[in-house]
This record gives C-alpha cells, structure tokens and sequence, in this order.
C-alpha cells in the first residue's frame, strides 16, 4: 500500500506478501487448479480486507503469465470480481516487461544510462534494454523458474543431464534475443523480482558480505555462477539451512540460479545490481502517470466521495461557480430549519452532493435536464458511496425543478418510507436555493432564516439586482412551505418596503 506525494513520488505506508504460485501444477496442461485459484481467492480477500482498514481509494491487480495462458483464466478472474468486488486486469508480456523496467528505472536511478533489467517470475521471464526517460526493447519469455522447476528439475539434487537441457532450453527461448542485447550494449544489468533479490543476498552472504539493504547492491557474475554450483549440488534440507535464502524459495532456487547465471552469461554481464522494485511498484508508478490530475486533485478533495462527486461533475461540464452557489444555500436553508426537518449530519452531505450535481444533465441537454442528471449521477460510478446513498442524491437532483416526488418515480418507489421523506425535504431545499440563483450570477450573498408567528422571514443579502432571484424564490418555495408548515415571506436586506413592492406573489 502506498501514499502517493503532492511531487507525484509514493511512499509505502504498508506491505504484504503471499507467495499462492497461482500457476503452479498447470502450466503446462494450460488450465489453473483448484488448490491455486482457491489459494488465489483467500489471499486477495485478505489484502481486500486489510486495503479496506487503511481505506484506500483505489485497488490495483492486474494478472500475468499464469492467467493469460490458463484456459480457465477468465473464469478465475470472474470469480475474483463476483466474490472480493476486486477487477483483475490482465496484461500482455510487453506490458508486463514496461511495467517492469519502469519499476527498475525508478528503484536505481538508471537517469540517462541505459540499462537492462531482467524479472524472474514464476511463469515467464522479462528482459528490457532502456533509459529511465524510454524502454527501446522489451519481451516476455516463458521460462519462468515454476515452469522450469516443473519441467527440468526431477531429481533433489539436480542432475547433471536435466541441468544441461534446462541450459539448452532458456538459450533456445532467450539466447538470439539476450545476444543481441549484449551487442547493443548497455551501462548496467538491474535485477528485480523476489527471486533475483533472495539469489542475490544469498550469493552476497556466501562473500561474506553483511546483508541490510539489497537495493542498489551490486553482485559480480562469479559469485552468482558460484552460487550455481553451489545450489545444483545440495538438496532440499541443505539448501533450507544456507543463511540468506528465502525458505519459500528452496525448491524455486535452484532452477533460479542455473536460470539467471544463463542470462548473466548471454549478456555477457559482469556483474548485477539489485533492485528491491519490480511489477507492483512499475504498477503504481503507471497509475501516477496516468492519473495526474486525479491525483491532484485527491490532494486537494482528500475525501473519496466529495472528490468522486467534484470528477462526476466535471466530466458533464457544470458550471462550478452556479453549483456551489446552489449548495451553498441549500446548506444554509438546512442549517437554519434542522429544528423542524430532523435530519443530520449524512442527509446535510446528500444535500451538498445533489446541489453540486444538480445540472449536470445539461450536458445531454436542457430539455428534461433534471431526469438526465439523475441517469447521470446513478450511473455516474461514485465511489465510497452505498447504493441507497446514490439513489437519494440523484433524486434529490432530479426533483430540483418540474414534478414533485410520486411513488410512481422510478428509484423513489424502491426507497423506503424514511428515505422518500428525506429525498421531499432534501429537494425543496434544493428547489429553493435554485431559485435564489435564478441569474447564475451568485447576485444573493445570503439567505437569513427568522421565524414568526406567522411564518418565516427570509431576508436576502445580496451583491447586486435580485429581482429575478426573488420573483424565482417565490416560483420555488412551496415545496419547503409544506415541510415546514409555515408560509415564508422574502424580503431584501435593507430594503423591505421596496422588496415588498417588487415580490407580489406570482401564481403558479
């Protein structure tokens, strides 16, 4: 989980790991199994959970290697969505080998020299040539060190001929590619992924180097060969006991080690410099450069929903300065009459929400515009937000003009009884603060509520001519007369006598 920073850098606020080998025992026969996808489900609702006790505003997963391939991938990733709400976005080898050397790039600080990283997953292998600024060349291999292990590694310790021919095969699959690589030359090799990064330590603690942090620690080709011989002639409980490896990665490193010595010597590299970054990281930093402004904005609305209702809004093309205006005295009118509507403090945020959004249906068109924002904002995709939540906001814009709630409405008719009486008081406030904005001129500064024996008096301070705010206040205040039960007279702050003049009550 990360935080990301007003410059745009991140932060990791916290981090979680499961190694599920999602394509472990179906590689080969091209379809996931059962014990994988069900190791798959329990993991990812586990980091739902946990990403939803640090509220977080947006869950990244994307798929590689092993779903792509698995015949049965795009059933899992259904499952995935029907049971954790979780969207798996599946990405191509290309896509996974930028996203990997942007992960390298960032890790290193690689600037203008140019470098090639290399990933070791489970199910394929990337290797990039590139600057930080742009990746020139990128592939994915199938040679990921599950697939191999299932395929080479027979015998604990590894033989000797089952050794040879999972060389033969990685410079088969990677050889012409890594060759030309190695002729076009480049600064430094970056090695990523949990694999390279426990291979590494281990061959730095076989040095007799302290190990504390890996990233940005260079290891030479020799030891990684060394740490070859090493590895193909222990077994299983020897290779447990060296100080350094990763014990989740016992059986794996074996087929690692001959795996990434094989490339260092195709690369005709010298030596290897770790980077603790690799796909999740080149994932968020994809996510920041995609959504800049987004993000900009989130530091500014740091509230999910406020922030999903400001981008709603703004993708229909509202008029910011009439929308506020609106909710602004929506929320005044509600402030002043709490004694007699009884709603609190989640009805008063609706009533902000519908007033911001209450136009937006505009941008389909003026006709009917208030039944267009309210197919807007249903389907507007707000997030933080229950259904029922954005029922009421839609409706309440909805009913901003023309018709008053029926039961026959669509949406209103599935709400219950409470929440219809709140959309009714919710919406003559509207109603009346958009009257009170009739010129979209901001002309009414304020709107003060005092009540009277006989009513209400709503005095208006204002910045300019009101006339047509006043003579609209009177169009629109009905709806908020009867939740009231008390008449309201409009007056002009300072100037009672000439409103009175000016506001004769106009028939309906």
């Amino acid at each position: 989980m990360v935080q990301v920073r007003p410059d745009l850098s991140f932060e990791v606020i916290d981090r979680e790991k499961d190694m599920v080998r999602l394509g472990a025992g179906g590689l080969d026969g091209k379809r996931l199994t059962q014990t994988a996808t069900a190791a798959a489900l329990t993991t990812l609702s586990k980091f739902k959970r946990l990403a939803e006790s640090h509220k977080v505003d947006e869950i990244i997963a994307a798929a590689t290697s092993a779903t792509r391939e698995a015949e049965n991938g795009g059933d899992f990733i259904a499952d995935v969505d029907r049971l954790t709400g979780i969207k798996i976005r599946v990405i191509p080898g290309t896509e996974e080998a930028r996203l990997v050397h942007l992960a390298a790039a960032y890790g290193v600080g690689i600037g203008s020299s140019t470098a090639c990283a290399v990933d070791i997953g489970g199910g394929s292998v990337e290797v990039t040539l590139g600057t930080a600024a742009q990746m020139a060349v990128g592939r994915s291999f199938k040679t990921g060190v599950i697939r191999l292990t299932e395929r080479f590694v027979k015998t604990d310790p590894l033989g000797r001929r089952d050794e040879r021919r999972l060389v033969k095969h990685v410079n088969r699959e990677m050889g012409e590619y890594l060759a030309d690589l190695a002729k076009r030359g480049y600064d430094r090799v970056v090695g990523t992924s949990g694999t390279i990064l426990s291979l590494g330590a281990l061959a730095l603690s076989e040095d007799g180097t302290p190990v504390t942090e890996l990233r940005n620690r260079r290891v030479s080709a020799k030891a990684i060969h060394r740490l070859r011989k090493r590895l193909v002639e222990a077994d299983l409980h020897e290779r447990l006991n060296l100080p350094g490896l990763d014990p989740r990665r016992a059986d794996l490193s074996v087929a690692g080690v001959v795996l990434l010595d094989t490339i260092l010597r195709k690369l005709e590299a010298d030596e290897l410099t770790l980077c603790d970054l690799a796909l999740r990281e080149g994932l968020v930093l994809d996510y920041i450069h995609r959504n800049r402004a987004r993000i900009r904005k989130a530091d500014r609305y740091p509230d999910v929903r406020r922030r999903s209702v400001v981008e709603l809004a703004e993708r229909c093309g509202y008029w910011p300065e009439h929308a506020q205006q609106v909710a602004r005295l929506a929320l005044s009118i509600f402030d002043q009459t709490r004694s007699a509507h009884g709603l609190g403090e989640r009805e008063r945020e609706w009533l902000d929400y519908s007033g911001l959004l209450h136009d937006i249906g505009v941008h389909i068109s003026y006709e009917r515009h208030h039944r267009h924002s309210y197919y807007l904002i249903k389907n507007g995709d707000l997030r933080g937000f229950e259904p029922h939540e954005t029922e009421v906001i839609a409706l309440v814009a909805r009913y901003h003009r023309q018709a008053m709630p029926k039961k026959s409405h669509e949406g209103y008719s599935e709400l219950t009884p409470k929440l219809r009486k709140t959309v009714k008081r919710l919406s003559a406030m509207v109603r009346l603060a958009e009257g009170l904005d009739r010129s979209h001129a901001q002309t009414v500064s304020a709107v003060d509520l005092y009540p009277r024996p006989d009513g209400y008096l709503a005095r208006l301070r204002t910045t300019g001519d009101a006339e047509l705010e006043m003579w609209a206040a009177h169009r629109h205040v009905d709806a908020l007369e009867q939740i009231l039960g008390k008449p309201i007279r409009f007056e002009l702050s300072g100037r009672p006598k000439q409103a009175a003049k000016q506001v004769k009550r106009q028939p309906h």
